[in-house]
């Protein structure tokens, strides 16, 4: 039979008891974690994400933090604008524990603690503002309930990150009448509309008028410029042939029986104006000196006389020749 002795029964109590002791001493801290130590119940240190080892029976795990970035609601609450308006308001808050110390012996309850003074100053902050400032200035206010938790929350280990507003809610008379305003003022934009509209409408036309009126009378200024030019240019021209004509008739009277051939020419003209009275007229228009008449017709026949008789000259030289 097998018997055990004393020393094999100390020997398995001691390693018992050695393994209880490993166990107690070796701690595991996650990462984004930190577990604060006491000591005889005074606080020892903070142990830090990894292998960790402390005193059995001794050291103890008093509090442990988790370091990550912690969203906490924060109750609906009924604050009173500074127009006397009731609002229900809810929010959410971001924060982090950065002192596991602090977040521990600084207040009982932190969570509690930060909820309550979100809410108070919130409260605060919103009844320094009228009601349609509360729906504008969000993010005012969300900086202001921040800027006064973070400074309170030093002392309690906590950093708190941003505070947004989830829902503001105005009693159902208020939502009414602002339906109504909104309504409102959407027909009021609705009626400057049409009008700056048919105001526009009426400068295009009367641009568009005047636009078509310049142009007429640029063209109507145009044309008769183009048409005096015309008449200038045409007149011109007729006093430039008259002159040519005028000039060539003085060379054609300077030369050799050029006066006898002009008074030839006003000789015929002067009978063939007469003739032209008798075609068109009735009533018989006898000139008032016929012996001026013919004399006029003596000199014509004494002209064509002269005229053949220098033709049959010159064609006997010819022939001559």
């Amino acid at each position: 039979m097998y018997i055990i002795s004393d020393w094999m029964i100390t020997a398995v109590i001691v390693i018992f008891i050695a393994i209880i002791f490993a166990v107690k001493s070796i701690k595991v801290i996650p990462q984004q974690s930190a577990w604060v130590i006491e000591r005889f119940g005074k606080f020892n240190k903070v142990l830090n994400p990894g292998l960790n080892f402390i005193i059995p029976f001794i050291d103890r795990v008093a509090y442990k933090h988790s370091l990550k970035e912690v969203p906490l609601d924060t109750p609906s609450q009924v604050c009173i604008t500074r127009d006397n308006t009731q609002l229900s308001v809810d929010g959410v808050l971001f924060f982090q524990v950065t002192d596991p110390e602090r977040a521990s012996y600084g207040t009982s309850n932190y969570l509690i603690a930060i909820t309550q003074l979100a809410q108070t100053t919130l409260r605060s902050v919103i009844g320094r503002m009228e009601l349609d400032k509360t729906f504008e200035e969000r993010d005012i206010i969300n900086n202001q309930v921040v800027a006064a938790i973070d400074e309170a929350a030093l002392n309690w280990g906590v950093k708190v990150l941003r505070y947004e507003i989830k829902d503001l809610t105005p009693p159902a008379v208020i939502l009414q009448a602002m339906q109504q305003q909104i309504t409102a003022e959407r027909e009021k934009r609705a009626v400057i509309a049409e009008s700056e509209g048919r105001k526009q409408e009426q400068i295009n036309l009367a641009t568009g008028a005047k636009e078509a009126a310049i142009a007429k009378s640029e063209g109507e200024k145009q044309s008769e410029i183009n048409v005096a030019e015309g008449k200038a240019r045409a007149t011109l021209t007729i006093a430039n042939a008259t002159a040519e004509a005028i000039r060539q008739i003085a060379e054609a009277t300077s030369s050799e029986g050029g006066m006898n051939a002009v008074n030839l020419k006003v000789a015929e003209q002067y009978i063939a104006a007469f003739a032209n009275l008798a075609r068109t007229n009735n009533t018989l228009i006898v000139p008032n000196n016929l012996g001026d008449m013919a004399g006029m017709v003596s000199s014509v026949m004494k002209v064509i006389e002269t005229s053949k008789n220098n033709q049959i000259k010159v064609a006997d030289t010819a022939a001559d020749k």
